[in-house]
């Protein structure tokens, strides 16, 4: 075989969707870069800074030479035990510090989740909508996503015979998320003590993605899987990190729990991956995890009241049906009654169509369905300044108001 021959960029490398909800940020930014009043609706991150008490903990850590050096590929003990504790606190869930494995992000517990659970061919039950992020590592370990649709008419959320129909006899897990990106959905505790019992039975791993778990609204409650299903609790994998709640999506400190035998698998695949976790950013994890959620609270609230705000515009539009979102931060809306009608003299026929009109008429960036498995849908991030959010709505209804 020739050198020419030889692919210069592998094809798993090839085969790798771009973020997309990274990508309308990036573009986002540029555009205001370039002087253009774009509001972009597409950030996945608080926009506040993390609490001042964090902060001083980094700061600390940073003087100290302990933390100069390596440290256990599977994080501090004592960010571990701390993780353990606040599980309890926050799930009513007993784990011990040593199923605990410390993760750049919750990103990176979600890869190595993944990579030691699913071999090649092995089925992974997807509900969509599905964070951008899902297929792309199940299909990284070489497993093979199955999506499952669902739609507002049942609040995007699956049902245990939803879940059987797809599975198979190559069904190794499913991927569960409540409260949920992109939807903001937030499953009721027999709803999830369902799935678990149905994941149980047929000895389905589950993933629980617990990123969102503080930032819940109204009367709904969060509620942990292995928690009101304990029979599942030994094929669950919880995974989650600092970065919503607390305001550090950039500190970069997620983790996962999971069996011993998955913590284990975990810790030597991140050994060979990256080693340990930034020893300053894993002392400023330590900081949130174990101090008081008075500031999570007050970040909370605010969403809380965006989130009201935002439900209370994009309903008032004509041709866009939104639930109310009960978790996380972001609007789901159906944005199908826009398609294929005139706005500012143009027609759009998918909802990423839609985005590029929205983006050079309005200037107002959105991030369309298809990157969640959901065409003629868009997700509205309202993490973002009541005026900036408030002004992006208002420039689209007054769009559709014209035709």
């Amino acid at each position: 075989m020739s050198s020419s021959s030889i692919r210069r960029i592998s094809r798993r490398a090839d085969d790798v969707a771009v973020s997309a909800t990274m990508a309308i940020t990036a573009k986002a930014s540029e555009l205001k870069a370039q002087g253009r009043p774009v509001i972009g609706y597409g950030a996945g991150e608080p926009d506040f800074p993390t609490p001042g008490y964090i902060v001083d903990a980094a700061l600390a850590a940073a003087r100290d030479p302990r933390y100069h050096h390596y440290t256990a590929a599977g994080g501090l003990a004592v960010l571990k035990e701390a993780v353990a504790a606040k599980t309890l606190r926050d799930s009513g869930l007993d784990v011990d510090p040593s199923q605990v494995v410390i993760t750049n992000g919750g990103k990176h517990a979600v890869y190595a989740t993944c990579q030691a659970l699913i071999d090649p061919g092995d089925e992974v039950l997807l509900p969509a909508p599905y964070w951008v992020t899902y297929p792309e590592t199940v299909k990284l370990a070489g497993g093979v996503p199955v999506e499952i649709p669902t739609d507002e008419t049942t609040n995007f959320q699956v049902s245990v015979d939803q879940l059987e129909a797809a599975r198979t006899d190559r069904t190794k897990m499913l991927i569960f998320v409540s409260p949920s990106n992109p939807t903001g959905a937030v499953y009721s505790e027999a709803s999830i003590a369902a799935i678990g019992a149905w994941a149980a039975q047929h000895g389905i791993w589950v993933m629980t993605d617990e990123i969102y778990e503080h930032l819940v609204y109204g009367d709904t409650k969060f509620r942990s899987m292995p928690a009101v299903a304990p029979e599942i609790a030994d094929r669950t994998v919880i995974v989650n990190g600092v970065a919503k709640t607390y305001a550090m999506t950039g500190w970069r400190v997620g983790w996962l729990i999971g069996a011993p035998e998955v913590a284990r698998a975990g810790m030597r695949l991140q050994s060979h991956m990256t080693s340990n976790v930034n020893n300053i950013a894993q002392l400023a994890a330590l900081a949130a995890v174990s101090g008081p959620l008075d500031a999570v609270e007050e970040m909370r609230a605010a969403f809380d009241r965006r989130r009201r705000k935002m439900f209370e515009i994009l309903s008032g539009i004509d041709g866009v049906i939104c639930r109310e979102p009960q978790g996380a931060f972001y609007a789901f809306p159906s944005l199908q009654g826009l398609l294929g009608r005139p706005l500012a003299g143009r027609v759009a026929t998918t909802t990423l169509d839609l985005a590029a009109l929205l983006l050079e008429e309005i200037e107002i960036a959105i991030v369309p369905g298809e990157a969640f498995g959901a065409p003629g849908y868009a997700r509205f991030s309202f993490a973002m300044g009541d005026d900036d959010m408030v002004e992006g709505l208002t420039r689209l209804a007054t769009l559709v108001a014209a035709g």
